[in-house]
């Protein structure tokens, strides 16, 4: 099954780090892609650009709204995601836990929905 996991932070939680812990944060987080590809668990992971970059679109009645911003009111926002395959839930779960984004944001894990 496949899942992706997406990684949720304040706006500055990883750039206010000191710098020895922001590259470490970095460097826990490039190894731990290469662990899951080596366990057969990674698709692939990229890191988005800030939220002042993002763009909602919405369509009703035909006509599209776009808004400048995310889309939700939170104080936490989308900053990537690390998409993965895992045999169920449970493992993808495990999976996610080592995701070191976790020790600063937070990591919602969603299944693919397959057709």
């Amino acid at each position: 099954m496949k899942f992706i996991c997406l990684v949720y932070a304040e706006p500055g939680a990883v750039s206010n780090l000191p710098d020895a812990e922001r590259e470490a944060l970095d460097r826990d987080s490039l190894a731990y892609d290469e662990r899951l590809s080596a366990g057969g668990h990674f698709l692939a992971a990229s890191a988005l650009q800030g939220v002042k970059t993002a763009r909602t679109v919405r369509v009703r009645q035909g006509k599209p709204l776009v808004l400048d911003g995310p889309f939700a009111e939170t104080k936490e926002v989308l900053c990537g995601f690390i998409f993965i395959e895992a045999a169920d839930a449970d493992e993808a779960m495990r999976l996610a836990e080592g995701i070191p984004m976790a020790r600063v944001g937070t990591i919602e894990v969603r299944p693919e929905l397959r057709f």
